[in-house]
């Protein structure tokens, strides 16, 4: 069958661990321990992990596109957990622009008669808009406090009311609506509206309401200046 070489002469020393070797004569009595080595390579082999294997390009654009959809979700997600729904805010209407130092427009006026009134041409003067409330008390405050050579207006938006009687109050129409316009305020049932230009034209001073001739009479005083 063969013979044992491990210790024979010409071949290298071997550990000996390994046991005494046996050479057969026939090398196909190695067959069967052959197929086994090679059985156990290919199981090694089929084990190995592929570690630098490169992604295929199918999954590499499948990858995209899911990496894709999860990020649009997530913004559409936080877009709406940022919002509060609920009914708009109606809030008070936006505050009109200041008009203190602003030129009084060159609107015309009408008196009882229809005839057309210049409103620069009454400067300096003091305006009551009497379109809400004809307060006759707080006409004939304004007339009486008002310093000499400073005109007394009142305004309506229809026909001119009737003034105080022995005072110099000058009572006009304004059937545009003009004035109350260049103001930007509302009209207010229970409270005149006060504008005081001096003689350049500049408005000193706009109350929207006056309820006492103290909300304006310190401008009122150094108007005719």
């Amino acid at each position: 069958m063969g013979k044992a070489d491990a210790d024979g002469p010409g071949l290298p020393d071997l550990p000996p661990e390994w046991g005494r070797l046996v050479v057969p004569d026939d090398a196909s009595a190695l067959a069967e321990e052959a197929e086994q080595l090679r059985r156990e390579l290919r199981l090694r082999v089929v084990r190995q992990p592929r570690r630098w294997r490169p992604f295929t390009v199918p999954v590499l654009v499948l990858l995209i596109a899911v990496i894709a959809a999860v990020a649009g979700l997530a913004t559409v997600t936080w877009t709406r957990a940022g919002r509060t729904p609920g009914p708009a805010a109606s809030g008070p209407d936006p505050a009109p622009a200041p008009l203190t130092g602003r030129a009084l427009p060159a609107l015309d006026l009408v008196d009882a008669g229809q005839s057309p009134v210049p409103l620069r041409g009454l400067l300096p003067a003091v305006v009551l808009l009497v379109d809400g409330c004809a307060c006759p008390q707080r006409v004939a405050e304004a007339a009486a406090a008002a310093p000499a050579g400073v005109s007394v207006v009142t305004v309506t938006a229809g026909s001119p009311p009737t003034a105080p009687v022995e005072t110099d109050v000058l009572a006009l129409g304004d059937p545009a609506g003009g004035l109350r316009a260049f103001l930007h305020l509302p009209v207010h049932p229970d409270a005149v509206t006060v504008l005081l230009a001096d003689r350049s034209g500049r408005i000193v001073l706009v109350v929207a309401e006056v309820h006492t001739i103290a909300d304006y009479q310190a401008e009122l005083a150094t108007l005719a200046g």
